[in-house]
């Protein structure tokens, strides 16, 4: 249920006016806001967050992943196609292999504050 009206609420003390309206103005859109859910639920799984913090270090192909993990490699594979879709990595091929790396520096930022975070 979506209320719009502060008529209509029941457990508030006062409204302030002034920051309701800056937040509604400055919200992201509904769009933004699900996308960026469904980025989070690419965070909830341990084996991609390995995977990213492994990939912190640099490029790096699957069978030295799972070595480096002590999982299949068919179990990393089908995690790196999900970190894939939502951008968070890309790939290059170099001869038969295929090398793997985080997608930009604010893949990197996301992993380090998240870190920095839990460890507080």
């Amino acid at each position: 249920m979506h209320i719009t009206d502060k008529d209509n609420v029941e457990c508030f003390l006062y409204a302030d006016d002034a920051m309701i309206s800056r937040v509604r103005k400055n919200l992201p859109q509904e769009d933004v806001l699900y996308n960026l859910a469904e980025l989070f639920k690419i965070f909830g799984d341990s084996t991609r967050i390995k995977i990213l913090c492994v990939l912190l270090e640099g490029e790096m192909c699957v069978g030295d992943i799972a070595l480096l993990l002590g999982i299949s490699q068919s179990a990393i594979s089908h995690q790196l196609n999900s970190l894939k879709k939502s951008k968070l990595i890309t790939y290059r091929r170099d001869g038969k292999a295929m090398l793997y790396s985080l997608a930009d520096d604010h893949v990197k930022d996301i992993i380090n504050e998240g870190i920095d975070h839990v460890l507080e």
